[in-house]
């Protein structure tokens, strides 16, 4: 995968524009399971199988794809302990909190409007 590359101010990244390397971090960041796993991270420490644990449903592929693009966009650190076997450890940055707060209000509008979409989908079947 090429990554794009990007000169100017962040206000210059326009997310309409096809190369646009904002564009690029939306794609990557804008899946479920990128979300959940910043969301099952949130302030704490987990280790790869407690992470898998906490997104139910998340296949060995996927959950390593996702940290694995998490960590090269700076959102993840992920530690490597050297000891036998090797214990890894995945955590949030800084930029990973700060996204975070923007997912716990995606999950909060999930939770309050829950029941209006649940409504909506039931009705535009049976139409």
């Amino acid at each position: 995968m090429v990554t794009k590359q990007f000169s100017g101010s962040p206000e210059d990244a326009d997310l309409r524009r096809a190369d646009s390397l904002a564009r690029e971090i939306f794609s990557d960041v804008a899946n479920k399971w990128a979300l959940l796993i910043i969301e099952a991270l949130g302030e704490r420490t987990l280790r790869f199988g407690e992470v898998r644990d906490e997104v139910e449903g998340i296949s060995h592929k996927m959950l390593t794809q996702n940290l694995r693009m998490l960590e090269r966009n700076g959102l993840v650190v992920r530690t490597v302990h050297p000891t036998v076997p090797p214990k890894v450890e995945y955590t949030l940055t800084e930029p990973g909190r700060a996204l975070r707060a923007t997912v716990d209000l995606m999950c909060d509008w999930t939770h309050r409007y829950l029941g209006d979409i649940e409504t909506s989908r039931a009705g535009f079947e049976t139409a």
